[in-house]
């Protein structure tokens, strides 16, 4: 049966060239094997003309066309300077094409750096942008507001936090990622082509086959090619004029959010943590002036979390062994708002409409029934008891629009809803956070189970565990589907939203790894070098959705939840929250119009107002607000047509006929440069360092976090004191500074926010509570500092004092008191009488240590070394080897047929 693959982009590397006429983009592939050009006019002041031949062009080709276009532009013949054809910039890809008030701009990526890798195919970070206005100065008909608009527009740092990928679908999950590639082939069989261009041009060169005279039968593919998730794209505007027009391979589908991995190692085994955060471009902003939903069903600051888990030391979607887990924050699917006219931090929740249908929460989550299935669960943290009502409010309204929509479902598909009042539980010293948050998150996994695509696993069946058996999910032939999400709020969606989808993620990291076999049970401590890295891994992830929408970092993390969080903390989350009321009361607003104007919800354009003189971007998100709807939805059948009928399974992964049309196919030979990711990720045809690569850099749980000392349990499993590893959890590299913190925030009062962070973690071990009393009782280590005058020998003494005045608790130098050197000749009596000896014969110490050297040659010194002998069976190995590398490789014996019968068998079988 043919393979399916996923089409990698052939345009990677562009260079743009231009004349006084027009603009070339000249784009290829990593190898520079296969050329493409668009040809962009700038004689048109303000319309957008690019012609695309949709030809693929060799590199002597290529050079041959440009050197044809400097010829041709040329204004005088060999005049020196007189070139026609310059080049403007290299890049590694478009953003899109954007106009305001004048002509168009191009917007192209000029610096990108690797921040992730999932089985081969690389995801980018953006690093540096530039934006080139296309028309000529001649042409150019200039506006007094257009320089405003574009720095309006260049407000969205596109060098933070966008990400992108050649090979990739960044927009869509693991899970329906690689379910599209496993589904049957009679399906790609009737399936649309990738582009009628291609259908008809397709010739010989297309379908060369290297077995084709050696009578071998040749191995089809078909290279997939799928539509992006739009709601996740954040350039969809700004590539739709271009969309139709050019070949696919140019278009560039950014997200935006967060991507982090890590790498995890087991016992010399390199498994890679990856965590993508998606950020919605649908009802986008900052955090007061976007809340609620708007009346399409899109909710401000969602963000969907995908960790992926995976065994780094085979690279393949098909032969390796993947995992993933989904989970959801978003506002509260209402019509509320907030007034920040008042400078309050806290301004009051307002309900700006009301729904007593719960329309848009029907909208809502009918949209997350599609791409999640079944159950969607509710974790709402917003306070249920407040001295005057706040939170109180969406609480209120939430709870009974999700009642009315569960009476028109299926009792199986029903919404879960909890709800929990996480800032009041942390006020109760009786009460820990996190347990309550362990038992809703295994319940939680439980009910939605996680993606994992392999079927073959036996870790259940040789290490049994009674919560295996009552995972959820979907099981197929292939492995096993999440069906349904966990769906997180409070009020901003920032600080206890990401403790407990931290929590959540942890309860299944431990299934995830539990199924692919790298622990015996599925169950994670705190404090182990493995759950130490994903703490870190969701901090940063929490602190750049923070920045995002907030404006400062996270403000309370899981170590404030944990009580183990330094005195020094306390300092930096009153400052966090003075950044977050800055920015919230003074930036916020023109940060919301940067992003308005990137996504393109405002188009500037003459005779319209502009978009500083707009009282309220309300009308901007609320489209249909002003007009009747012809096609009112239903109230009772609130569901998009067929989502229930596969239901617990998302409606978006379903092989129907409405979901192939966004999937495009095309048949291809298995050795074609677009589906070899093997060629791709390895570059055969460069010269790379190791010191170079992705994986050697990026974090490593055994150099970060495992302890340096001597005789340490390896394994990233074992539970260790905080200044037993090599990076501490309490964010300070050394272990003087881990003991310091510790015994300052020991000593030091309470500050205000410590009063509702009361409660102390049940995971940690009386051991460790004795060793932090004990350490907290120590004096503070100092350093003296001698005067300069001192000698050497006065300095080393006060050093040595100090040194010893730490672990004894006080200087020896100094004569005892009387009574101690009693106690002690008394101690020392004592033991003088329990360990008699018999002195018969002098001891000869001789006999007791014997210094003989350990090495297997005698004559080794210091000074020399003999040389080893070398048997005759080791220089025919060596001489083989020498042999193989010029290309004369001996025929195998019997003895090479058996070794590699058997490392076959023991490595696959």
């Amino acid at each position: 049966m043919p393979q399916t693959a996923a089409v990698i982009s052939g345009i990677q590397r562009t260079v743009l060239y231009e004349t006084r006429a027009r603009y070339f983009l000249v784009g290829s592939n990593h190898a520079q094997t296969k050329h493409r050009v668009l040809k962009i006019d700038r004689t048109e002041p303000k319309d957008l003309v690019i012609i695309d031949d949709k030809h693929v062009y060799s590199q002597q080709e290529v050079r041959e066309l440009l050197g044809r276009l400097d010829l041709g532009n040329r204004t005088k013949m060999g005049q020196k300077g007189s070139s026609g054809l310059s080049r403007a910039v290299s890049a590694f890809g478009i953003v899109g094409f954007v106009r305001f008030l004048e002509g168009f701009y191009i917007v192209l990526i000029t610096k990108r750096r690797k921040m992730a890798d999932i089985g081969g195919h690389s995801i980018y970070k953006i690093e540096d942008t530039t934006m080139i206005y296309i028309p000529n100065d001649s042409v150019r008909v200039s506006h007094p507001d257009e320089a405003r608009y574009v720095r309006i527009f260049q407000n969205v740092d596109l060098s933070s936090n966008f990400y992108f990928s050649y090979s990739y679908d960044l927009s869509h999950s693991l899970q329906y990622n690689l379910t599209l590639l496993q589904r049957p082939y009679e399906l790609w069989s009737v399936a649309p082509p990738l582009n009628k261009e291609e259908e008809h041009t397709q010739g010989k060169q297309d379908s060369f086959d290297i077995f084709e005279d050696e009578g071998l039968p040749t191995q089809v593919l078909y290279g997939l090619q799928n539509d992006p998730y739009y709601k996740y794209v954040w350039n969809g505007k700004l590539l739709e004029r271009v969309k139709d027009i050019v070949h696919p391979d140019w278009l560039m589908y950014i997200i935006h959010g967060f991507c982090g991995q890590s790498k995890l190692l087991i016992y010399g085994r390199p498994v890679h943590i990856t965590l993508i955060a998606r950020r919605s471009s649908k009802f986008a902003g900052t955090r007061f002036l976007k809340r609620g939903a708007n009346c399409e069903g899109d909710v401000a600051n969602e963000v969907e979390t995908e960790q992926i888990i995976h065994d780094a030391s085979v690279m393949s979607f098909t032969a390796g062994s993947y995992s993933s887990y989904v989970q959801v924050r978003g506002s509260v699917p209402l019509y509320w708002s907030q007034d920040i006219s008042t400078m309050m931090p806290k301004p009051p929740i307002r309900l700006d409409q009301a729904d007593p249908y719960a329309n848009i929460a029907a909208l809502h989550f009918d949209q997350m029934l599609q791409r999640f299935g079944s159950p969607i669960i509710i974790l709402n943290l917003v306070k249920k008891r407040e001295k005057r009502k706040h939170e109180k409010i969406l609480s209120e309204e939430l709870y009974p629009a999700v009642i009315n929509l569960n009476q028109f479902l299926p009792p199986d598909h029903r919404i879960d809803y909890i709800a929990w009042d996480m800032a009041r539980y942390t006020k109760s010293k009786l009460c820990n956070v996190l347990d309550r948050l362990s038992m809703i998150a295994e319940n939680v996994v439980k009910r939605t189970g996680f993606f994992i695509n392999r079927s073959d696993f036996y870790c259940h069946t040789l290490r049994p565990d009674d919560r295996w058996r009552d995972v959820g999910g979907s099981v197929t032939s292939t492995g096993r589907l999440q069906t349904g999400v966990l769906r997180t709020n409070c009020v901003d969606c920032l600080d206890r939203t990401n403790t407990a989808q931290f929590m959540v993620g942890k309860c299944a990291l431990a299934y995830q790894l539990y199924a692919l076999g790298m622990i015996d049970k599925p169950k994670l401590q705190f404090d182990t070098d493995c759950v130490r890295l994903f703490e870190e891994l969701y901090e940063d992830h929490g602190d750049t959705l923070s920045l995002q929408y907030g404006g400062s970092q996270l403000v309370h993390r899981v170590k404030t939840y944990r009580k183990i969080a330094p005195w020094t903390q306390h300092s930096k989350d009153i400052m966090q929250t003075l950044s977050r009321y800055y920015s919230n009361a003074f930036s916020d607003a023109d940060r919301q119009d940067a992003i308005n104007l990137f996504l393109q919800v405002y188009q500037p354009s003459e005779g319209k107002a502009h978009l500083w003189e707009l009282p309220t971007d309300f009308y901007l998100h609320q489209k249909s607000t002003m007009a009747l709807q012809k096609n009112r939805h239903s109230y009772t059948f609130w569901w998009s047509e067929g989502v229930l009928s596969y239901l617990p399974v998302p409606y978006d992964e379903v092989a129907c006929e409405n979901t192939m049309k966004t999937v495009k196919v095309k048949r291809m030979n298995q050795f074609d440069e677009s589906v070899d990711i093997y060629t791709e990720f390895f570059k055969p045809y460069e010269l790379t360092s190791f010191d170079d690569t992705f994986c050697i850099a990026m974090t490593n749980s055994a150099r970060e976090f495992m302890p340096k000392a001597v005789g340490v349990d390896p394994s990233p499993f074992t539970v260790r004191k905080p200044e037993e590893t090599g990076k501490s959890v309490l964010g300070k590299s050394s272990k003087e500074e881990t003991i310091l913190q510790r015994k300052t925030a020991a000593s030091a009062p309470p500050p205000p926010s410590e009063e509702v962070i009361s409660s102390t973690s049940e995971d940690d071990s009386e051991e460790d509570r004795d060793d932090e009393g004990s350490v907290s009782q120590r004096s503070t280590p100092i350093k003296l500092l001698t005067e300069s005058g001192e000698s050497g020998r006065m300095q080393e003494e006060v050093q040595l004092q100090q040194a010893m005045k730490e672990p004894y608790g006080r200087i020896l130098a100094e004569c005892p008191a009387e009574e101690d050197l009693l106690i002690y000749e008394r101690f020392a009596h004592l033991g003088e009488n329990q360990h008699t000896v018999e002195k018969t014969e002098r001891i000869n110490l001789a006999n007791i240590i014997c210094l003989e050297p350990m090495s297997h040659f005698k004559d080794d010194s210091i000074y020399a070394v003999s040389l080893p002998q070398v048997d005759r069976g080791s220089h025919e190995m060596f001489a083989s080897h020498v042999m193989t590398g010029h290309g004369q490789v001996r025929a195998l014996c019997r003895e090479d047929i058996l070794m590699y019968r058997e490392y076959v068998k023991n490595r696959y079988m």
